[in-house]
Order: C-alpha cells, then sequence, then structure tokens
C-alpha cells in the first residue's frame, strides 16, 4: 500500500515540474518577442568595426597608460629598468593592437 508520504511527493513532483514547464514556456516566449532587436542589435554592434590602423591609437595609449603605472609602481631602479621597460612596451603594444583591431 502507497504511504500518505508518497503520495504527497508524487503531488509535490507534479506541482514542480509543472511549474518548470510554464517558466520554460514564459522564457521561449520571451525570447521570442526579443529575437527581433536581438538581430537589430547583431547588425549595429557587430558590423565591421575599426581596422588595423584605427587601433593603433586606442592601443598606444592604452599600453602607454599601462606602462606609467608601472613605472610608477617600480619607484627604485626606473633608470636601470628602462631597457626591460621599452621592450616590455613593444610586448605589450602589438598584442593589445591586434586584439583591439580583431574585437572592436
Amino acid at each position: 500500500m502507497p504511504s500518505t508520504s508518497d503520495a504527497k511527493d508524487k503531488k509535490e513532483a507534479r506541482r514542480i515540474a509543472l511549474i518548470l514547464l510554464v517558466l520554460i514556456a514564459v522564457l521561449a516566449f520571451c525570447l521570442y518577442m526579443v529575437l527581433p532587436s536581438l538581430v537589430e542589435f547583431n547588425q549595429q554592434y557587430f558590423a565591421s568595426g575599426l581596422g588595423i590602423k584605427a587601433a593603433v591609437i586606442p592601443a598606444f595609449i592604452t599600453t602607454l597608460v599601462v606602462f606609467i603605472l608601472f613605472a610608477l609602481v617600480a619607484g627604485d631602479g626606473l633608470l636601470g629598468e628602462l631597457q626591460y621597460l621599452l621592450s616590455g612596451f613593444l610586448a605589450f603594444f602589438l598584442p593589445i593592437w591586434l586584439l583591439i583591431a580583431w574585437v572592436f
């Protein structure tokens, strides 16, 4: 004989399943309603962006700001580490330049 707690558990499981189905249906409807604006967003923000030439300026500024912060934090030995700072600038600048051109 099924116990009362077993029937109670089945009833609760059905209620949870029904709530989940309703929630999935509401989310699917919301996605259906938002889809046109997502297409518009995609066309606006994922259109062709910066090229290699245009990405040089923000990459240079970003790298310069980062290395000024590095130099301020380094404190001692700034003149002794200048050659490493300059080579590090190039090592930072090239990937940042290409990533900005690729992402934006």
